[in-house]
């Protein structure tokens, strides 16, 4: 059962949504921002059974960018919920790099887990370029802050940039079938391991 919150941060008002599920996290931040990350992390969680988190800023005609970091607001319930229940954190990100427009950048402080991803976007995506080298990653873009909340869980996360085209069609904000579909085999793989990990990262 879903539950929402209405939330300000930073002056900006948003709605944030949870749905519970198991113990890798599906999130998406800037849902009104980028579009098709709160679509994709609603899709892959369903398919999963993860649970997941989607801020947006419902009938805002421009939106306002809120940095990663500063979204970790301790007044947020569902932020908190979301954290305290979930293990792993797949965080999911949009980016308008123009010369990468079908390359997903996987950042985030789980390398291991980054490059599990990144092994199942090349098998099952293979119209995109997955990069986990954080050294190829720009900087901007690499998702190591401490106060990100994808490192805010037990074992920490990956933050998927993903370009317009493996987040939308056409028009729409529709994921294209490969990416969600890659995604979702490796959310399984990680809640695998996230079920019989202990205290020490994967």
């Amino acid at each position: 059962m879903s539950r929402t919150e209405h939330v300000e941060i930073e002056g900006v008002p948003l709605t944030a949504t949870l749905v519970p599920g198991g113990a890798v996290g599906l999130l998406a931040l800037h849902g009104s921002n980028e579009g098709g990350t709160a679509e994709l992390a609603d899709l892959v969680a369903r398919w999963c059974g993860a649970t997941s988190l989607v801020f947006t800023q419902p009938g805002v005609p421009r939106p306002r960018h809120i940095p990663s970091p500063r979204m970790a607001a301790d007044h947020c319930a569902l932020l908190r919920e979301f954290l305290d229940r979930v293990a792993l954190t797949v965080s999911l990100h949009g980016h308008m790099r123009p010369h990468a427009p079908r390359t997903l950048f996987l950042g985030g402080g789980n390398r291991e887990a980054a490059h599990l991803l990144a092994e199942e976007l090349r098998v099952l995506a293979p119209g995109f370029r997955a990069v986990a080298d954080l050294a190829a990653i720009p900087a901007a873009l690499r998702g190591l802050h401490p106060r990100n909340p994808v490192n805010l869980t037990r074992l920490g996360g990956v933050q998927v940039e993903l370009p317009l085209t493996a987040r939308t069609t056409g028009a729409a904000d529709t994921p294209p079938r490969p990416v969600a579909d890659a995604l979702a085999a490796g959310v399984r793989r990680l809640a695998q391991l996230a079920s019989t990990s202990t205290q020490d990262p994967l």
